[in-house]
C-alpha cells in the first residue's frame, strides 16, 4: 500500500460496502419503475421491462472479465475511477434514451462501469485479508449494504413520483461521485508496482488456467452461480408478483426493504459463526434448508394449497430466506474461490465474477419471461437451482 497506511477496518468496511451497492443499487432502484418503463417502451410485452436489469448484469459480467486483469496490472485504484466514470456515461445515456434500445445499451454501459467496484473492490478486500478474516470482512460488507439497497426501492418511487423514471439515473450519477470519491480520496493504492502482472496474453491465460486447475475454486464459482441466479429471478419477478398476483404493487417499496431488512442480519449471523464453524458447514447447512423451503414453496403454489389468508405472508418469509441466504453463502464462497489464489486475486476475481453474472443471468432470464401472474415459474427455478447448488457442494473437498 502506498505510504503504508492502513485505513481502521471499520471504515474500510463502510467505504467498501458503498462500492459493493453500487450494482445492488442500480438494480433495486430500477425495480418500481418496471412497469412504467413498460408502458412506455415496450407496451406490446411487459415483461421485456425485464430487460433493464438483465442487460444492466449483461454489463457487469462482461466488464468483470477485463477489470481484474487491469487491477493486476495497472493498480486497483485507477481501474476503479475509470469505471466509476464509464458507470456515469451509461447512466446518462440511459437517462436520456427515448427507445428501450438506447436505454438498454447505457444500461450495459453502466453495468460494464460497475463492474470496477465490484470485482476490484473485491481484489482490494483480498490484497488486505485472506481466509475466514476476509469472509468476516466481507459479511459484513455485505450487511452494510444490504441496508442501502433495502431503501433503494423506495428511493426510485420517491423519484419516479416527482421526476418519472429518468430521475433515477441522476441519482446513480450522484451515487457514484460520492461512492467512489471516498475511496479516491481515503484508500491508498493496495497493489504495489512490485506485485503487478504484466498485461499479456500468456501470463493472463496462465492465470485463467490456475483458476480453472482449482477444484476448490471452480466448484465455489459454480455454486455461486447457482445461488446468483435465485437472486435474480427474485429481482426481475417479484414486482410483478407483488402487482399482479397479489394486488400490493403499491406497497412493494416498503415490503422490499422489509426483506432485505430482515435478510441483513444473515449477514452479520454468518460473520460471527464462520470462525467457529466453517464455511462450508454454514453454506451446506444454509443451502439443505433452502432447498427444503422452496421446494415445500413450489408444492404449494402448483398445489393451490394455500388458505387465502396465509399465501402472501408465506410469500414474504419465503423472500426473506432467499435473501438471507445470500448473506450465508456469498461471502464465504468468495473466500473459499480466492483463499488459493492470492498472487493472482485481480484475474480470479474477474474470471469468478464474470462466470457468476452471466452464467446467473443467462439462468434466470428464462424464469423472468415465463412469469404468468404466479409465483409458480419463480418457485420453480428457484427450487431447482438451490438444489442443484447443495449438490455440487458436496464436490467441494475439506481441507
Amino acid at each position: 500500500m502506498e505510504s503504508g497506511r492502513r485505513l481502521s477496518r471499520p471504515e474500510f468496511i463502510a467505504m467498501t460496502a458503498l462500492l459493493f451497492a453500487t450494482v445492488a443499487f442500480s438494480i433495486d432502484a430500477m425495480l418500481p419503475a418496471l412497469p412504467e418503463i413498460g408502458r412506455e417502451l415496450t407496451p406490446d410485452n411487459l415483461n421485456h421491462a425485464q430487460f433493464i436489469i438483465t442487460s444492466f448484469m449483461f454489463g457487469i459480467g462482461t466488464g468483470t472479465l477485463v477489470v481484474g486483469p487491469l487491477s493486476d496490472s495497472f493498480g486497483r485504484k485507477p481501474v476503479i475511477l475509470w469505471g466509476a466514470l464509464l458507470y456515469m456515461l451509461g447512466a446518462a445515456l440511459a437517462g436520456l434514451g427515448q427507445g428501450l434500445e438506447v436505454v438498454l445499451l447505457g444500461r450495459v454501459i453502466q453495468g460494464l462501469g460497475a463492474s470496477a467496484s465490484r470485482v476490484v473492490g473485491l481484489a482490494v478486500v483480498r490484497d488486505l485479508y485472506a481466509g475466514r478474516d476476509m469472509a468476516r470482512i466481507v459479511s459484513f460488507v455485505m450487511m452494510i449494504f444490504t441496508l442501502l439497497p433495502a431503501l433503494a426501492p423506495s428511493v426510485g418511487a420517491v423519484i419516479i413520483h416527482f421526476l418519472g423514471w429518468r430521475g433515477i439515473f441522476a441519482v446513480f450519477l450522484v451515487f457514484s461521485v460520492i461512492s467512489v470519491g471516498w475511496y479516491a480520496l481515503r484508500q491508498p493504492e493496495t497493489l504495489p508496482p512490485d506485485r503487478r502482472r504484466p498485461l499479456k496474453l500468456a501470463p493472463l491465460a496462465a492465470a485463467a488456467k490456475e483458476v480453472f486447475a482449482d477444484p476448490v475454486a471452480r466448484t465455489a464459482t459454480l455454486v455461486q452461480t447457482l445461488i446468483f441466479s435465485v437472486l435474480f429471478m427474485f429481482l426481475t419477478s417479484t414486482q410483478q408478483v407483488f402487482d399482479l398476483h397479489f394486488g400490493r404493487g403499491a406497497g412493494f417499496p416498503l415490503w422490499f426493504a422489509l426483506i432485505a431488512i430482515v435478510a441483513g442480519g444473515a449477514s452479520f449471523m454468518n460473520a460471527m459463526l464462520v470462525g467457529k464453524l466453517g464455511m462450508r458447514f454454514l453454506i451446506r447447512t444454509t443451502l439443505s434448508v433452502q432447498t427444503a423451503i422452496s421446494g415445500g414453496m413450489m408444492v404449494m403454489f402448483w398445489g393451490g394449497f394455500w388458505p387465502g389468508w396465509a399465501e402472501f405472508p408465506a410469500y414474504i418469509l419465503w423472500s426473506i430466506t432467499v435473501f438471507g441466504m445470500l448473506g450465508l453463502t456469498v461471502g464465504n464462497l468468495n473466500a473459499l474461490a480466492m483463499e488459493p489464489l492470492g498472487h493472482i486475486a485481480g484475474m480470479a476475481a474477474s474470471i469468478i465474477g464474470a462466470l457468476a453474472t452471466i452464467l446467473s443471468a443467462l439462468l434466470a432470464s428464462p424464469v423472468g419471461q415465463a412469469f404468468d401472474g404466479t409465483p409458480r415459474p419463480l418457485a420453480t427455478g428457484a427450487f431447482l437451482a438451490v438444489a442443484a447448488a447443495r449438490l455440487m457442494m458436496e464436490r467441494v473437498p475439506d481441507r
